[in-house]
């Protein structure tokens, strides 16, 4: 029975392995096969089993692991506010957009001509590099490499010759990309990595700017510009603040599945905190929307304004209350922390010496993976997960059958060309310079997909991004929203899937 049982599971491996990796093609034809013929042997090949059956579409109500992680063992659930409990319609991007345009104008003086520059939605995407100096958007995969096709000065795209001509290779040096020391400077000298969503209005301004700079040959300094779209961008939060307590249905999504899994959480006795870098008033207004007038009520601690990363790395910074009644900051000292009051700022040392809590109770969620997850799970120990929430489309995209097809084909094109680069056959360069032309442009349709000018959040052609090697580094798990959970119990244990290495992919043991 054992045997018989083996015995299937080696078939189901086999026949995945021949369908998705290999084709296997000298066995199949006759001794005198041409490079065409395997070719073309390969193409029916592909269409055969895919007219038979796709790939099965992936849950967009998914929760991706990344690390083994029980529930049984999770005893206290933490949060972030923004783009984790409160998720923003498009009418925010706008809205961040148009204050840092106008504060640029009124601030700063730039040219009243940049008014007539709209915001631009899909431009940008999360996770992009700019390079400070250069002035220049691009996307960098996990081993430093840039992305050709996905560097860009302005709107306009610049070439493979230019940058490498600008960088003399396509790999950045790791003290150009990450200088995360102890003090967690995310902005450098060289370069920044736009992490968050808020990141994205910020983007398109940046190179609207640039791009009305460089077609009117108006003179200008990339790390000045740079420096002053973020800090218009950030100038105008308070008045975001404010616009959103006006009306925060307009830019707030509803989730209704929201309440119940916070009840849940509730009835199973589990702890619950807040930790936000927004103000109460804000905060208090979206709670309010997405969970109920008695928001407050689910969680032991509530901490607002707690400027993270710092509140995460400072070894001492006083936690102060806060008052709802004044809207400002009690000098009395914090010795215990009480259900029902807000506290403001603090340090994480703080809140574990004064709730006893353990790390490995304890399950924090946020979207950044810097400034919510990497400390916590580095320096404390702490369970994290990440609430991605572009999840939602690039599920779409890989659902999507004409995708599945041009991945399928891709593969299959990719395996055929490396098994047939050495052949003897007369035009043989010719005829693989063809199937490699033919390979370049399935993967720019693969990428434009995903967003016309940078692709996919999570991958380049062949490798994950940087933005997602740290998101896998930092989260041991990651869905597209906190409502997702519900779909598995409390004490549901969530398990990350063996991945094939370089190695393993032609053996059956995978």
């Amino acid at each position: 029975m054992i045997f018989n049982k083996a015995s299937r599971v080696c078939r189901v491996f086999e026949h995945h392995r021949k369908r998705f990796y290999s084709i296997i093609i000298k066995d199949e034809l006759s001794g005198n096969y041409t490079l065409n013929d395997a070719y073309n042997h390969a193409k029916k090949k592909c269409q055969c089993k895919l007219s038979k059956k796709l790939p099965k579409d992936v849950t967009k109500k998914g929760v991706f692991a990344c690390n083994e992680l029980d529930l049984k063992e999770i005893n206290v659930y933490g949060f972030d506010y923004d783009y984790t409990l409160a998720v923003y319609k498009p009418a925010m991007d706008f809205l961040l957009y148009d204050l840092g345009r106008n504060l640029l104008i009124s601030k700063f003086k730039y040219p009243k001509g940049i008014s007539e520059l709209e915001y631009k939605p899909n431009w940008a995407i999360r996770g992009l590099h700019y390079d400070i100096e250069k002035g220049l958007l691009m996307k960098i995969d996990s081993f430093l490499q840039i992305q050709f096709g996905t560097v860009y000065k302005g709107l306009t795209p610049i070439s493979e010759k230019e940058v490498l001509r600008l960088y003399k290779n396509k790999n950045i040096p790791l003290a150009y990309v990450d200088t995360h020391g102890k003090n967690h400077q995310y902005i450098t000298s060289k370069m920044v990595q736009l992490a968050d969503l808020f990141s994205v209005p910020e983007m398109s301004l940046l190179c609207n700017v640039a791009e009305y700079f460089e077609r009117n040959q108006i003179s200008y300094n990339p790390e000045i510009l740079f420096n002053d779209v973020k800090t218009s961008v950030g100038m105008g939060h308070p008045l975001m603040h404010s616009l959103v307590i006006e009306n925060t249905a307009e830019y707030l999504e509803k989730d209704p599945k929201l309440r119940i899994f916070f009840d849940r959480l509730r009835e199973h006795k589990k702890k619950l905190f807040l930790i936000t870098n927004s103000p109460y008033k804000f905060v208090n207004a979206g709670m309010s929307l997405v969970l109920g007038e008695d928001w407050e009520e689910f969680f032991d601690v509530i901490i607002v304004q707690a400027r993270k990363p710092m509140f995460f790395t400072d070894e001492s910074r006083p936690i102060r209350v806060y008052c709802k009644e004044s809207n400002t900051m009690l000098w009395d000292k914090v010795t215990e922390l009480k259900k029902g009051t807000i506290y403001f700022e603090g340090t994480v040392k703080q809140l574990m010496a004064m709730t006893k809590w353990k790390g490995e109770d304890l399950l924090y969620f946020g979207d950044h993976p810097y400034s919510d997850l990497a400390d916590v799970t580095l320096e404390h120990g702490w369970r994290t997960g990440a609430i991605i929430n572009e999840l939602n489309h690039e599920i779409d995209t890989l659902n999507n059958e004409d995708f599945k097809k041009n991945c399928s084909w891709l593969a299959i094109l990719t395996q055929l060309i490396e098994d047939q680069q050495d052949s003897q056959e007369p035009d043989a360069r010719e005829t693989l310079k063809k199937w490699e032309m033919e390979r370049d442009s399935i993967r720019k349709q693969l990428k434009s997909v995903f967003n016309p000018q940078f692709g996919s959040v999570f991958r380049t052609h062949n490798n994950p991004t940087y933005f997602s090697r740290r998101l896998f580094r930092f989260a041991d798990i990651y869905t597209s929203q906190m409502s997702n959970l519900l779909e598995h119990s409390i004490t549901h244990t969530y398990y990350p899937r063996r991945g094939v290495m370089p190695h393993e992919y032609a053996s059956l043991f995978v």
